[in-house]
C-alpha cells in the first residue's frame, strides 16, 4: 500500500483532491465505483485513516534516525535551522486558510520548516501567507521544542525581534539570527542558512508541493512530511548524498 500511496501522489495533479469529494462528502474505498476508484482509495487511506493514526509523524523520525546514525551522526540533533516559504495556493485552498504575502506578492500559503544541520525534516507548519515570520515561527518551535530535545536554532533576519526573546523565555531556546553581512553584493551562500535552502528546493521538487493543493492546512503539512520521507529513504538506499549530473565538455580536436 505504500508505493501504491507513493506511485498515486507523485503521478497527479489537484484533479486528484478535486475527484475524492463528491457533494460535499468524501468517499470511501466501499463506495467508490468509478473510473477514478484508485485515486479516491490512496487519498482516503492517506487522510482519513493514516493521518488519524499520524503515521508521518512515527515513519519520519525512525528514518532521520538512521541516516544520521549512517552519517556518523548522533541520531538526536541538538541544533536546527528554521525558514519559511510561501507558495501559491491552488483554487481548492479557501478563504479561510489563504493569504497575500506582500512581501513576495504571492496569494496562498506559508510554509515553515525546521531542519536539523544536514537538512533533513524535524517539524512543518502550514499556515496563511499574510502571516508574517516572527509571528508563525512560535508555533512551529513549540512544536519543535515538544518533539526533539534541540534547544539552539539558527535563523534569518525576518525571524529577528521580540521572537528572540519569547524563544528563551518560554522555551528556553536560543534563536540565533545569521545575517548577511554589510559589505554583501548579490547572491551569496551564508552559513547554515543554505541547508534550509537547500531542504526547501528538495521539498518543491516533488510535483505535489509545487504549489498549495490541498484544501486542509493538516493535509499540506503531511504531503511535506511525505516528501521528506521520500528524500531521506532514497538517500538511505543510495548510501550517499545525489550527486548533480555533470555536463559533458566537449573538446574540439586539434
Amino acid at each position: 500500500m505504500f508505493a501504491a500511496v507513493c506511485v498515486g501522489w507523485r503521478g497527479c495533479g489537484p484533479s486528484w483532491t478535486n475527484g475524492c469529494v463528491s457533494g460535499g462528502t468524501p468517499r470511501t474505498p466501499a463506495t467508490c465505483s468509478s473510473s477514478r476508484c484508485f485515486r479516491q482509495t490512496v487519498y482516503w487511506y492517506l487522510q482519513d485513516r493514516w493521518e488519524q493514526q499520524k503515521v508521518t509523524e512515527q515513519i519520519l523520525p525512525i528514518v532521520r534516525r538512521q541516516l544520521r546514525a549512517d552519517e556518523g551522526r548522533d541520531p538526536e540533533p541538538s541544533a536546527g535551522i528554521i525558514d519559511s516559504q510561501s507558495v501559491k495556493g491552488a483554487d481548492t485552498v479557501g478563504q479561510d486558510s489563504r493569504g497575500y504575502d506582500a512581501g513576495k506578492k504571492i496569494n496562498g500559503r506559508k510554509r515553515f520548516i525546521v531542519t536539523d544541520t544536514l537538512g533533513l525534516l524535524l517539524t512543518t507548519m502550514v499556515c496563511s501567507a499574510s502571516v508574517q515570520d516572527r509571528d508563525g515561527a512560535k508555533s512551529i518551535l513549540l512544536d519543535l521544542y515538544l518533539r526533539t530535545r534541540v534547544r539552539f536554532v539558527y535563523a534569518d533576519a525576518g525571524f529577528a525581534g521580540r521572537l528572540l526573546e519569547w524563544a528563551t523565555t518560554i522555551l528556553r531556546t536560543t534563536v540565533e539570527v545569521v545575517r548577511k553581512p554589510p559589505e554583501q553584493r548579490g547572491f551569496a551562500v551564508l552559513p547554515r542558512r543554505w541547508v534550509v535552502e537547500r531542504s526547501l528546493a528538495w521539498l518543491t521538487a516533488h510535483r505535489r508541493l509545487a504549489r498549495d493543493y490541498e484544501r486542509h492546512p493538516a493535509v499540506s503539512e503531511a504531503m511535506i512530511r511525505w516528501a521528506a520521507i521520500n528524500t531521506i529513504t532514497r538517500r538511505i538506499a543510495r548510501g550517499k548524498p545525489a550527486v548533480r549530473q555533470q555536463k559533458d565538455v566537449i573538446t574540439p580536436a586539434t
